[in-house]
């Protein structure tokens, strides 16, 4: 497993992400920072990995999927899913780990758990997650998905300046995972 792994995910202010399968809000400026971020590697030949749940892919319009300039894996337990080629199907987020570990005709510089509510409930407490992204949404929505509580595990690194977009204020921050005390 790569040990970069990372979080991305915009939040209203009760930590809502999202509502009947979509994203409530609609921030282009925050599209632009979520390929910024999964799309830059520091180096030549280098690619990053996206890790989502099967609802997630379904949720990225068809012209999109899969994600340009990155490495996708989607969680599904349905072994008839169909995925286009180039696209790694895994059932966890333990085999997407294993997956990567194979790959050999690239280089990976980091990896992206990128949604939904189920695989950030579980991503949130695995040691090899050390950062989140999160945008934050200045509002509340009504959302029937949640991102799970973060601040006893994680510490604010960085915090954009607030943004304003469709009347809504939102800000870009990056949290690093607290080390534990020996």
């Amino acid at each position: 497993m790569k040990k970069d792994c990372a979080i991305i995910v915009a939040i209203d202010k009760k930590r809502g992400i999202g509502r009947n399968g979509s994203i409530p809000w609609t921030l282009s400026e925050d599209m632009r920072h979520f390929k910024d971020i999964t799309t830059k590697a520091r180096g030549k030949g280098q690619r990053n990995v996206v890790i989502m749940g099967r609802k997630t892919w379904e949720s990225i319009p068809e012209k999109f999927r899969p994600l340009k300039d990155r490495i996708n894996i989607v969680l599904t337990k349905m072994p008839d899913f169909e995925l286009p080629l180039g696209v790694i199907k895994a059932q966890s987020l333990a085999d997407a780990f294993n997956s990567i570990k194979k790959i050999k005709d690239v280089k990976i510089y980091r990896t992206f758990i990128i949604g939904g509510g189920e695989v950030y409930n579980e991503a949130i407490n695995i040691p090899e997650v050390s950062r989140l992204y999160i945008t934050h949404v200045d509002k509340e929505f009504e959302c029937d998905v949640f991102f799970p509580s973060f601040e006893k595990q994680f510490n604010k690194y960085f915090s954009a300046p607030v943004k304003v977009e469709n009347g809504l204020k939102y800000y870009f921050c990056e949290y690093r995972r607290m080390k534990k005390a020996s």
